[in-house]
């Protein structure tokens, strides 16, 4: 199969990697400022009307994760590299990820009358537009092949258990709406240990994928994601704590027995 390739999108290797060491220490800057400030994303349980214009929580999640999942595949596509198993194995596990958050995941959700304010759309729709961006142009345009080798098998095991620890804990906290409007406590499977399974399987899954992949890019979505989602769980972590008195003393917020 012989796709175009669109000179436009050669950039120069320096400038590209210093635009993405730039992106890692905007999302540790980024980080930073969460955990210490103890900002909260005003959406989901979090949600107010303080953030301006809001949307349907499920258009939402559809419009903030759709750049991930057209950008990286359609770049990767297009470019030179020759599209061989690793490659393919790279864009499956990929859109398998991400046709369920854009499009599956919303369509689950039992959150009926939930708003999610504009300013959180398109930063996500930006965020995921950039690391879609660097995933996809790294490997299809800066490297020269991907061999199959330990890291691959490695890699593709810690991805697929990331995903099948966050749909799990998703498929228990839909539940749970499901049974009752009000939000109540989880228990079993890594709920047993942390607040935020859903959080950690995700990185998890990236962090596999930055295995398999063993670049800059990859892994600085992953790094991203665990920037994003640390804050986040700690956040949840802590409304739990306070909403319910009987909630498990032992449990942690992201990471097992550590934090």
């Amino acid at each position: 199969m012989t796709f175009i390739n669109y000179s436009i999108l050669y950039f120069d290797m320096g400038w590209f990697y210093n635009f993405l060491f730039l992106w890692i220490f905007i999302g540790l800057c980024t980080f930073l400022f969460l955990i210490f400030s103890k900002t909260i994303a005003p959406y989901g349980r979090h949600s107010n009307s303080k953030w301006g214009i809001s949307i349907d929580n499920r258009w939402g999640w559809f419009w903030m994760e759709l750049p991930a999942l057209l950008l990286m595949p359609f770049i990767v596509l297009i470019s030179p590299i020759e599209k061989s198993i690793i490659i393919i194995l790279m864009l499956s596990l990929w859109v398998l990820h991400y046709f369920y958050r854009t499009i599956l995941f919303p369509m689950k959700l039992r959150t009926t009358g939930k708003k999610i304010p504009i300013v959180i759309v398109i930063s996500a729709f930006v965020f995921n537009l950039c690391n879609g961006f660097f995933v996809g142009y790294e490997i299809g345009y800066l490297s020269q092949q991907f061999n199959f080798g330990i890291n691959t098998i490695i890699g593709a095991v810690i991805f697929l258990s990331g995903m099948y620890i966050n749909r799990s804990s998703d498929n228990k906290l839909i539940s749970l709406r499901k049974e009752n409007k009000e939000y109540q406590i989880p228990h079993g499977g890594m709920f047993r240990y942390i607040s935020c399974p859903n959080h950690f399987g995700e990185i998890i899954e990236w962090f596999g994928f930055a295995i398999i992949v063993f670049n800059l890019g990859a892994l600085s979505f992953a790094l991203w994601t665990a920037f994003n989602l640390i804050p986040r769980a700690v956040n949840h972590h802590n409304w739990y704590k306070k909403s319910f008195k009987e909630y498990p003393d032992k449990r942690k917020a992201v990471i097992p027995y550590i934090f």
